[in-house]
């Protein structure tokens, strides 16, 4: 059996962001309109080392896409100076089963997160958008800002991270990427500077607790939060919950793993009809988005393998036209 392997480089190199925001966009669709199958994702937690890893299959049925997902998520490895985020994603030939390629998932995660957060803030935030805050300053960071600037014209990014150390390097990494990132690019010192000029928010910590207040958020704010994927993980306050319109990637996944939802339920401030709708559902145009300019909104994804398996099944045709990967015989 032939397979292709693809390295990180290799995955970056055949998709770009705008490539995969389309992708993903075209993914929630077929997810809100029934045409896939996505079992909820198997957790096996590792808990004396507070890790995790998701086992995470799906099936689109227009794409005729299909492939699993292994990811680990064990964020003591900051202290080991290792990602936080391990992963590999299998593609498998839809008409025969037989499994076609093995790729780095690690990017290929941040890479579809970030595409998600850009889908969602392409439909939800204000068209005028200029200032953007990200709490987190890891991997999934990166690719938050660059697809948020991808689909708005960003002109100054303030940075958040519990870690000053992180934020600095951060901040001096990507300050370097150049267009769409912006060269203003700073270090907040605190969540409040962060988050009180904002347009938008993108949250990707393991927080579990929220990163930031309510009353410091200006009005027409559009937030994404990516971070959090278990019950008891929070990143956004639950004030901000109550009074924003709430879209999530998958009711059934979110109810289910989102923290920043579960919790507010639980403690009797929204029910689950508090959830606007699906993105897949507001990109078909079959629910309302932004409804004024002085209206929240909050994006939440847990994170779905639908989104892998697109952006995965595209990575393979574009490197199957570029040349790129390793054959192997197994």
């Amino acid at each position: 059996m032939k397979l292709k392997i693809l390295t990180r480089d290799e995955v970056a190199k055949a998709v770009n962001m705008a490539e995969a925001i389309e992708t993903v966009k075209k993914a929630f669709i077929q997810l809100s309109s029934g045409k896939t199958e996505m079992p909820l994702r198997t957790q096996v937690p590792v808990e004396k080392r507070k890790g995790v890893t998701l086992f995470m299959p799906a099936y689109l049925a227009d794409s005729d896409a299909m492939g699993a997902k292994i990811v680990s998520v064990f964020p003591n490895n900051q202290e080991r100076k290792l990602p936080t985020v391990h992963a590999v994603v299998i593609v498998v030939d839809a008409e025969t089963g037989r499994p076609t390629a093995v790729m780095d998932g690690t990017y290929l995660t941040a890479l579809r997160t970030g595409a998600a957060s850009g889908v969602a803030t392409d439909l939800l935030s204000r068209k005028d958008a200029r200032v953007a805050a990200i709490f987190g300053a890891g991997t999934q960071s990166r690719t938050q800002l660059e697809a948020i600037c991808t689909v708005r014209s960003i002109e100054k990014v303030w940075v958040y991270d519990v870690m000053p150390r992180a934020a600095i390097a951060y901040v001096k990494e990507m300050k370097k990427q150049g267009n769409p990132i912006p060269a203003d690019i700073f270090v907040a010192e605190s969540p409040e500077q962060a988050v009180s000029e904002a347009d938008v928010i993108c949250s990707a910590t393991t927080s579990f607790r929220p990163v930031f207040n309510d009353s410091d958020l200006k009005p027409g704010v559009h937030l994404n939060g990516v971070g959090s994927y278990t019950p008891e993980m929070q990143e956004i306050p639950a004030p901000t919950v109550v009074r924003s319109k709430v879209i999530v990637d998958s009711r059934q996944a979110a109810l289910a793993e989102a923290g920043d939802l579960i919790i507010p339920i639980e403690g009797g401030f929204i029910s689950d009809r508090h959830i606007h709708g699906e993105i897949g559902e507001l990109a078909a145009g079959k629910i309302s988005g932004r409804e004024s300019e002085e209206e929240a909104t909050f994006f939440k994804s847990v994170g779905l393998a639908v989104q892998d398996v697109s952006v995965a099944e595209l990575v393979l045709r574009r490197a199957n036209e570029m040349g790129l990967g390793l054959d192997v015989d197994i």
